[in-house]
């Protein structure tokens, strides 16, 4: 290696030397999962601008913003719950992160048949909070006539802002139930333990590869 950089133009040794140091910065850590952290932060960043802009047009708009707990109350026994759904969503999704954590422990201890079924269980959770959304976008567009241009309740912005929050996060868990799914069928049928060559399982009893599927799953 230092005969290499020897026979390269002087100053190049050092740019090829700083140029390889993200080896030494993660050195420990499996490059998929250093990968996984680095997407993390960038679509946090994105995240960030997006609701850093709604919080700008928000307090800069001069028509009244709508009210929350009636835009997304819901009717029970023709009683209103105010945020009722939102609530429901909340618990389901937070419910999801915790039978992820316990799919991660049963596949560190290669306990694959348990590890499967609480993946299988995660993405149900996963795909009922998809669900739950799809039945507040057509509750709010064919029943109460919001629409990304305007709406019956206030500022016009909401409706803009309100679908792309949630559309770009309902995008987020779409692909993280798609991606449980896969894993779950893999781990059942034991690819990571026989190494069979495909998608996240070409390396023999990794299963390192469900604890960076949760670091996406806790994520959104």
């Amino acid at each position: 290696m230092n005969r290499a950089l020897g026979k390269l133009p002087k100053g190049w040794g050092g740019f090829t030397h700083d140029w390889g140091s993200d080896q030494r910065a993660f050195k420990g850590m499996p490059w998929n999962k250093a990968m996984m952290w680095i997407f993390l932060l960038s679509d946090t960043f994105i995240f960030m601008c997006v609701l850093i802009s709604y919080m700008t047009v928000r307090a800069s708009t001069a028509s009244s913003w709508p009210d929350a707990s009636i835009v997304f109350g819901l009717d029970v026994f023709g009683t209103s719950v105010p945020l009722l759904l939102i609530a429901i969503m909340t618990f389901v999704l937070i419910s999801s992160s915790g039978t992820m954590a316990i799919a991660v422990k049963y596949g560190y201890e290669k306990n694959r048949k348990l590890c499967a079924i609480f993946l299988l269980l995660t993405a149900v959770c996963g795909a009922t909070f998809v669900g739950m959304q799809a039945f507040e976008w057509t509750k709010l567009i064919l029943h109460e006539g919001v629409r990304p241009w305007g709406n019956p309740f206030g500022a016009e912005q909401f409706g803009a802002f309100f679908f792309m929050i949630t559309g770009f996060h309902g995008t987020h868990v779409t692909i993280g139930v798609i991606f449980l799914l896969i894993m779950a069928k893999k781990t059942w049928r034991g690819d990571f333990d026989k190494g069979r060559k495909g998608f996240f399982t070409s390396v023999t009893s990794n299963y390192r590869a469900i604890e960076i599927m949760g670091l996406y799953w806790h994520f959104v």
